[in-house]
């Protein structure tokens, strides 16, 4: 069974850069034709796709944080990681990570998702 855990810190001052984890058990990062997304829900919003990397190391990023956002891997340590940017007050979140097949027909169906984390809170204020 694939777990996945997300670790990072739980407060980010605005215009810093917000860090996470995301450590995959009981399964590859690796696995064709498996990608792996970061995504984001603000209290009382809905849920937000950020990025994702795929089996094979290519990224993909939602428009809206494209210009901010970086996803990598440590294919040793079977995690991925995201980096976002200069963050502000409206970057508090609970942040995912989360599984599924890289080539279903939208990344903004949350439905067809497989694998979670159980989500991580950030707080982003001074």
């Amino acid at each position: 069974q694939v777990q996945l855990q997300e670790s990072g810190p739980g407060l980010v001052k605005p215009s810093q850069m917000l860090s996470l984890t995301c450590t995959v058990s009981g399964g590859s990062i690796t696995t064709s034709y498996y990608a792996w997304s970061w995504i984001r829900q603000p209290p009382g919003k809905g849920l937000e796709w950020m990025g994702a990397i795929a089996y094979d190391g290519s990224t993909y990023y939602s428009p809206s944080f494209k210009s901010r956002t970086s996803i990598s891997r440590d294919t040793s340590k079977n995690q991925f990681s995201l980096q976002l940017n200069s963050v502000t007050p409206d970057g508090t979140a609970v942040y995912y990570c989360a599984g599924r097949d890289q080539y279903c027909s939208s990344w903004y169906d949350f439905a067809l998702f497989e694998v979670w984390g159980q989500g991580t809170l950030v707080t982003v204020s001074s």
